[in-house]
């Protein structure tokens, strides 16, 4: 059977509020309109013989243990749960920043799940590929089917593809890496407790250019301010960005550190991408269509 392949692209949380602590299970219960970028790792699988990985690419080498790697986690999980399940050999094609904010180890995992869905055909709503989704971290389930949407919960609950216009962007990770924990512990929530803020924009389908981002402006990403803490390069990504003509708005992704800032069209963002990359060029700098 021929080699299967698929795009793992890096998850944009173009929103992220936190609502609170949950009881009970303690997760922190998030609200976060996500976007997905047109490129980032590329995952290969080889049907037949034993699940095995092995990860080349400019960002090889952080990725961490092939064993504990999210694609054989992922793989691992729906194996498990669909005995005699279709496998083989995976190859990662590492791209994109490792503990970044911007999912990139959730993105191969899902991309794992389509892959073996594809090889054994089986939906991407397969209760078995859902729930080796979940298992296997909070932001694997939106990265299923990469589509601008919105998440909320701890990840589980995943709304429908919300199809607005392409958002063109540039990205930046200053190439220090954030682990998410310190920046949910700099946040200060205990267990129970509700976290202030105004509520989500309720967002249509289909909306334009204008229109989301009219509706991103007044929202924000909760994890900012205490990762800017932690990281405060972060302040000098996201002013590298406010600084460049067309940029609309800048906001850190996820638990950071890289951000994006969004410009009202592609031609802006190529060229405050090639702008800044002059400048700081040990910056992973990306210009990009967001979805």
């Amino acid at each position: 059977m021929p080699i299967l392949v698929t795009r793992a692209p890096a998850k944009i949380n173009l929103t992220l509020h936190v609502l609170g602590r949950r009881e009970g299970d303690g997760y922190h219960e998030l609200e976060s309109l996500v976007a997905f970028t047109g490129s980032g790792d590329t995952l290969s699988l080889m049907p037949g013989g034993d699940l095995t990985l092995d990860v080349s690419g400019p960002t090889a080498g952080p990725a961490g243990p092939l064993d504990d790697n999210l694609v054989i986690r992922a793989a691992r999980g729906l194996a498990k749960a669909i005995p005699g399940l279709r496998i083989g050999g995976f190859h990662l094609i590492k791209r994109l920043p490792v503990a970044a904010g911007i999912g990139g180890g959730s993105s191969d995992a899902a991309a794992a799940l389509r892959l073996l869905a594809r090889l054994n055909d089986l939906s991407l709503d397969h209760p078995a590929v859902v729930e080796a989704a979940r298992a296997t971290g909070a932001d694997v389930p939106v990265c299923l089917d990469p589509r601008g949407r919105m998440m909320r919960g701890a990840g589980e609950d995943v709304g429908p593809a919300l199809g607005f216009a392409p958002l063109p962007a540039v990205l930046i990770n200053p190439g220090v890496p954030v682990a998410t924990a310190p920046v949910f512990k700099a946040l200060g929530l205990t267990v129970g407790q509700r976290h202030a803020g105004e509520a989500h924009p309720i967002l249509a389908r289909g909306l334009g250019f204008d229109e989301i981002l009219a509706a991103m402006t007044p929202a924000r990403n909760d994890l900012e301010a205490p990762a800017l803490t932690v990281a405060p390069v972060i302040a000098d990504t996201l002013t590298a960005l406010r600084d460049q003509p067309g940029c609309r708005l800048a906001r850190m992704s996820g638990s950071g550190a890289t951000v994006f800032g969004l410009f009202a069209t592609r031609s802006d963002a190529v060229r405050a991408a090639a702008a800044i990359r002059a400048m700081q060029p040990s910056w992973w700098v990306r210009a990009a269509l967001l979805r």
